[in-house]
């Protein structure tokens, strides 16, 4: 992909190539026991937005975590989620969204049986740290049978992604 280097001041180029994936193109991991595709990578953005795709069952959750580089936008397409966000808890059902910008803590759980959610980063970045704390989705049916990350290891992973575990 091709970018412009840092036209408008911010750090970031623009894309100046498509990029069109097929599902089957775009990469997808069980992350904390849900399935995440990366619908759209950082690498065809210049860097600029990525957009995931969560699929999880009552439980899935992140720990309270914050920011440093990018903020995050929820949008639920299905189920129900809690989300907190520096210390205000709400509940996000179908066609909710929230936006949580960066250095604020937050977290969220999946409150209904299942739950199918966007998060959006922007600038991109995060869905690194998904990809390599994930576990490579073989199949799309169950997570594979791995113990639960270290929370240490997961939080020194984090933080070297902008990210501090709280």
């Amino acid at each position: 992909m091709t970018s412009i280097s840092d036209p408008d001041g911010r750090g970031h180029g623009f894309p100046t190539a498509p990029t069109i994936l097929s599902e089957e193109e775009q990469q997808a991991v069980w992350f904390l026991g849900a399935l995440v595709r990366v619908r759209v990578h950082g690498s065809s953005t210049a860097g600029t937005l990525a957009v995931k795709e969560h699929n999880g069952e009552r439980g899935y959750s992140s720990p309270l975590h914050r920011h440093r580089n990018d903020d995050e936008t929820f949008l639920v397409l299905d189920g129900e989620l809690r989300v907190e966000v520096d210390g205000v808890t709400k509940s996000a059902g179908p066609g909710a969204s929230a936006m949580l910008p960066r250095r604020l803590p937050h977290s969220f759980v999946v409150t209904s049986p299942q739950a199918r959610f966007l998060t959006i980063h922007t600038p991109a970045g995060f869905e690194e740290f998904t990809i390599e704390a994930g576990e490579p989705a073989v199949s799309f049916d169950a997570p594979p049978k791995v113990p639960p990350p270290d929370p240490a290891a997961l939080a020194a992973m984090a933080a070297d992604y902008g990210v501090e575990i709280l």
